[in-house]
């Protein structure tokens, strides 16, 4: 039922807004290539030859090679697989952590309420969350893991303002305080009665959010904090490519463009599930 439910309103997205359809292909053709790149990129991505070095696109590598004449576009593909797993943990990690704190502080209030909103939360939001990052993974050394954590660090407070919001509205609603005057426990109020009906803006901001996270992933990356070496990522293809900007613009322009696509197509569904999810949108739109 829930895949039936998630196609039908995918469906219905598509139909009504063409640039959310265009995003759907666009994250589906990528998610092809995270989970596929052995059997479609072209060339093994960390293959040298270096007397192909900086050649432009061509029959032979379509998107040109780079300064150690490996395949731009196997490599563009590859990195779609570092983007797609930095991005989707990201977002799961992050919502987790928001989810648990905001509804505690949502739903307790008071004193419990001033120590996660007031202290923790400001806390982290009075640095960027791309300093917080670069600092984590600046102290326990680049790699996969570090630079998820890093990322989920600063990036849950978002989600956590979110649900704390969300919670305060609905936990005063009659079908929760039935469920409390029949005896439910908390934990139950929360999972069976608040999080269902405040899933909606949570899911929407996931969707932009997996853009920011695809986004800082390639950011940490240029900046030789993400996967090290010789593994494929669009970040660290915009970093070796910024010398060769002018005699060689391929080598920038194919990773950039995969950078734009992603970072567009999330922000298309996400605005499309906005609206999908708002009555008022819906009303408007005939939906």
């Amino acid at each position: 039922m829930a895949i039936a439910s998630t196609w039908t309103t995918a469906a219905t997205l598509g139909r009504r807004n063409r640039l959310a359809a265009a995003g759907m292909v666009l994250v589906a053709i990528f998610v092809l290539f995270a989970l596929f790149a052995p059997w479609i990129a072209p060339q093994d991505p960390a293959m040298i030859n270096l007397p192909a070095r900086l050649q432009p696109p061509s029959a032979a590598h379509w998107f040109g090679t780079d300064e150690l004449g490996r395949d731009i576009l196997a490599r563009v593909i590859y990195g779609a697989r570092i983007s797609m797993l930095v991005g989707s943990s990201v977002v799961v990690g992050s919502l987790l952590l928001g989810l648990i704190f905001g509804s505690i502080a949502g739903y307790y209030g008071g004193y419990v309420d001033k120590f996660f909103n007031v202290i923790i939360m400001n806390s982290f939001l009075s640095f960027p969350g791309i300093l917080l990052a670069i600092a984590f993974v600046a102290f326990l050394g680049p790699g996969i893991i570090n630079l998820i954590l890093a990322l989920c660090i600063g990036g849950w407070v978002g989600y956590a303002r979110l649900v704390r919001a969300q919670v305060l509205a609905v936990k005063e609603r009659e079908f929760v305080e039935a469920a409390r005057a029949l005896g439910a426990s908390d934990w139950r109020i929360v999972s069976h009665h608040i999080w269902p009906n405040i899933i909606q803006p949570v899911i929407v901001q996931a969707a932009i959010g997996m853009a920011g996270a695809v986004l800082a992933e390639a950011t940490m990356s240029f900046l030789g904090l993400g996967v090290p070496p010789p593994t494929a990522s669009w970040g660290s293809m915009l970093n070796d490519g910024r010398s060769h900007l002018f005699d060689a613009p391929h080598l920038v322009l194919f990773p950039a463009a995969a950078v734009m696509l992603a970072v567009l197509s999330f922000n298309f569904i996400g605005d499309a599930l906005r609206d999908y999810m708002d009555p008022r949108s819906r009303i408007e739109a005939g939906l």
